[in-house]
């Protein structure tokens, strides 16, 4: 089982995928907690990756096509909230 902890802005720290089958149980902020599959938590991760990497104009595998300067390539944060067990 792995436990993940929601902090005051409403991020959770991941940087990596967690393999499908485990349970991960997420506590938040208001003290509430649900259990996800890895499965689903890697979704959140990847949506939240593809939003990254749109705002600032990453193509899909993370790389800048324009003019070269040093730009974060992934993300460590991800937003959650209750209710993302669906």
């Amino acid at each position: 089982m792995i436990t993940l902890q929601q902090d005051a802005q409403g991020f959770i720290r991941m940087n990596r995928h967690f393999p499908n089958s485990a349970a991960v149980t997420m506590t938040f902020s208001d003290g509430s907690q649900e259990v996800l599959t890895g499965r689903r938590l890697n979704e959140i991760y990847d949506a939240a990756l593809a939003s990254y990497r749109a705002g600032n104009q990453l193509d899909a595998k993370g790389f800048s096509r324009g003019p070269k300067k040093k730009i974060q390539q992934g993300i460590e944060f991800v937003p959650v909230h209750p209710g993302m067990t669906a």
